[in-house]
């Protein structure tokens, strides 16, 4: 992963343990945790040009530059908790759910869909379909 951001140092990870037996396991925990600390170089690192992020009920984002200035302007509040509960990947596509909570308090219920350009550990995320509900 990335240089972690040092206004991060305090965030508190939990991941069920079974969350890094695999290469694409230990990929999205690290996407995951980059997403909430804002660890861009790590993200883009990761993503495809052609990036497509579907946030359900809301929008489509296509592209890595378009898909990071989303990320940064929804990234208001620096987040204080990443609860992982599962990721499951098969083939080219993976999922990540759980809990992830701010600094002002407001707590959200998060599931990331990936689709990947490719079976392979080395592929890079191509889509993502997020479901992000807030629950506090």
């Amino acid at each position: 992963m990335g240089s972690i951001n040092p206004e991060y140092t305090d965030l508190q990870i939990t991941c069920a343990e079974d969350c890094g037996n695999a290469p694409k396991k230990k990929v999205l925990k690290e996407f995951n945790i980059a997403f909430v600390q804002r660890d861009i170089g790590f993200i883009t690192e990761h993503i495809a040009d052609n990036l497509l992020w579907n946030l359900a009920g809301s929008k489509q984002i296509q592209g890595k530059d378009r898909f990071v200035d989303a990320l940064q302007q929804m990234m208001v509040h620096r987040a204080t908790e990443l609860s992982i509960s599962n990721i499951i990947t098969h083939g080219n596509t993976g999922s990540v759910n759980g809990v992830f909570k701010m600094e002002n308090k407001r707590e959200f219920a998060f599931c990331h869909v990936y689709r990947f350009s490719s079976a392979g550990k080395n592929a890079k995320v191509k889509e993502i379909t997020s479901y992000i509900i807030e629950v506090s």
